[in-house]
């Protein structure tokens, strides 16, 4: 009797060698996918007027994967629309599979950055709130203010980060802690570019 094979996981492969099996790769039409579809999910839910719509929207990854949105977003500039919706959804992504860990950084990070914590809106700071926070940000996206959407998502950024830094030792969690805060600060600036109409 064979022996059963495992499923492979597919292998990244480089633009060189996807043309040198046939298959062109165009950076352009990458490039336009990505805002293309950033913009056409962001009409969608803010002209739906529709809660089911919006609750849809806000549960994408449970659906399609966050590695689908990846391909889509992940390669764009933070301060872009693609690039400001995917890091929403990762923040999602990550509350929702360590809602404890991320409650836990929240409220020892309150003490370091109570104005952060006051937009951000996590109260009190436990594993339900952080979880209802994650979605009431991606809603706000679709039916809201999403410049205020994007500032809360930057203040909970800020407040994480400051928590991990003070209750996570090694310098891996001071690195980590150090990209929330660059994230907060992408979210903070896009917010700003929206409100200019120049979040594209």
């Amino acid at each position: 009797m064979s022996e059963q094979r495992k499923p492979r996981r597919p292998s990244f492969r480089d633009p060189a060698s996807l043309e040198a099996l046939g298959e062109p790769y165009d950076p352009i039409a990458e490039l336009h996918a990505a805002h293309e579809t950033a913009a056409a999910l962001l009409h969608t839910g803010r002209a739906a007027d529709d809660p089911a719509v919006t609750s849809r929207l806000i549960a994408l990854t449970d659906d399609i994967g966050l590695g689908t949105l990846a391909d889509l977003w992940a390669s764009r500039p933070a301060r872009t629309l693609p690039g400001a919706l995917w890091r929403l959804y990762l923040l999602r992504e990550w509350v929702g599979a360590d809602p404890h860990g991320a409650a836990r950084e929240y409220a020892a990070g309150i003490r370091f950055t109570e104005p952060n914590h006051a937009v951000a809106g996590v109260e009190p700071p436990g594993p339900d709130e952080v979880l209802r926070v994650a979605d009431e940000i991606l809603r706000g996206v679709f039916d809201g203010d999403f410049a205020v959407a994007l500032e809360r998502a930057a203040a909970f950024c800020h407040v994480v980060a400051s928590g991990r830094a003070d209750v996570t030792d090694g310098t891996r969690a001071v690195f980590q802690a150090g990209r929330l805060q660059v994230m907060a600060a992408d979210l903070s600036a896009s917010a700003r570019l929206w409100r200019d109409g120049k979040l594209v």
